[in-house]
């Protein structure tokens, strides 16, 4: 820990009523768990409920003041979106998730990919970008390839891996277990000398760090709404557009359409092409204030407030025998998610004691087996922080895992 935090955290408490729960035995509710799912300040459900209570037409559906409200508060939400990662307007897809952002780019490439091409991963990616790749893989006879990672967690970057068979590489922004940002923008550009495209799961980057499309240049960003304050159900799929423009559609019917004849129809050009159905504007609405919640605090604060707390995360855990960090011991190109082992303790039971105190984290593989067994573990408990968590929850983790070693005796 070091300098002022620059953030105001016990303003910015006040926003979330979540965190003023009681939860096991009459205990203040520490919630560690944020790269699961982020909790909710009451302008992201005060933008919700407002556009059902005041709002609620379907956008793009009607010329009655109700739906054009609806299509302002829907489009003015994209170019919220479009303009906190540095993106143009009609570069930005709203999907259910990133997961379905993922499939959406792995689907619509079915008909460039070849016997014979690769497809490039790495040993450190959550489930939804590894296994929609190994379906693209199975369904068009390419060759599933993967950068390894080190004993501490990070890439090993082998250049020799990127070829001029190589079509996408798809690779996380930051590790959902050991919090490693990886040299995205370096692997994008040695991807682009080989002529392949670059997909980045920005899940876990996109909500704690400044991003900038332009400057890590690749091809197609995905994340989620609900992990950056957001509601749940709403993600996003950022693409250069000419990127999209040669994509076909995803799924189709709804607004998508450009013409529909009995003998076929034609599609409307991006983002449009790939929302069908009617617009999930209230959730657009409350993605929006989500926004306007995080640019308020600035992306810079943010970060340097998350460095701050797994700074002290790290070294809390590390002072206590027997704990192993899963990941480097150091915030050095790396995030604010904090994976562990307790020697002696399986990580289920971990949760359990910390749940009993009133501290939520995760456990089990994080849908992250292979990282996992590269690291030689089953399975870790987890902790990840946010914008409302406090040095003192550190402190409570640190003194909860303590606990969990005196109740099971080692």
């Amino acid at each position: 820990m070091s300098g002022p935090d620059p953030l105001d955290v016990e303003q910015v408490r006040k926003d979330f009523p979540a965190l003023s729960r009681l939860v096991r035995n009459d205990r203040p509710l520490i919630y560690l768990d944020s790269g699961a799912t982020s909790q909710k300040p009451v302008q992201v459900l005060d933008a919700e409920r407002e556009f059902y209570e005041l709002h609620n037409g379907a956008a793009h559906r009607g010329a009655h003041l109700l739906s054009e409200e609806g299509t302002e508060i829907y489009e003015g939400a994209r170019g919220k979106l479009a303009a906190f990662i540095g993106a143009d307007d009609r570069e930005v897809v709203f999907t259910k998730s990133a997961t379905e952002s993922i499939n959406l780019v792995a689907y619509s490439l079915t008909g460039s990919i070849m016997p014979g091409d690769e497809i490039l991963i790495t040993e450190s990616e959550h489930h939804a970008n590894l296994v929609p790749w190994q379906q693209l893989a199975g369904r068009t006879g390419a060759t599933l390839r993967w950068f390894t990672v080190l004993p501490d967690g990070r890439l090993d970057v082998d250049p020799a891996l990127i070829t001029d068979r190589t079509k996408i590489v798809a690779l996380t922004g930051q590790s959902n277990v050991t919090g490693v940002n990886p040299p995205v923008a370096d692997i994008t550009r040695l991807a682009h000398e080989a002529g392949a495209l670059v997909l980045c799961d920005g899940a876990q980057l996109v909500p704690h760090h400044p991003v900038d499309v332009r400057a890590l240049d690749v091809d197609f960003l995905v994340f989620s709404g609900h992990k950056m304050l957001g509601p749940l159900g709403l993600g996003v799929l950022y693409g250069k557009y000419a990127q999209l423009e040669a994509l076909p559609p995803f799924l189709s019917g709804g607004d998508m359409i450009e013409v529909v004849r009995m003998e076929g129809s034609t599609f409307q050009p991006p983002p449009a092409r790939f929302e069908t159905g009617v617009p999930p504007a209230p959730l657009a609405a409350g993605l929006a204030a989500a926004v306007d919640y995080l640019t308020r605090l600035g992306m810079d604060n943010v970060a340097a407030h998350e460095e701050s707390l797994t700074a002290h995360a790290i070294d809390a855990l590390l002072d206590i025998p027997g704990v192993r960090i899963l990941g480097p011991t150091t915030t050095k190109d790396r995030g604010g998610a904090v994976a562990f082992e307790v020697d002696g303790v399986h990580p289920h039971d971990v949760g359990q004691v910390l749940d009993d105190q009133g501290i939520a984290v995760r456990t089990g593989h994080h849908c992250a087996w292979p990282l996992h067994r590269a690291l030689g573990v089953q399975s870790s408990a987890r902790a990840t922080f946010y914008v409302y968590n406090t040095h003192e929850e550190v402190d409570a983790l640190a003194e909860g895992v303590r606990y969990a070693k005196r109740f099971f005796g080692v």
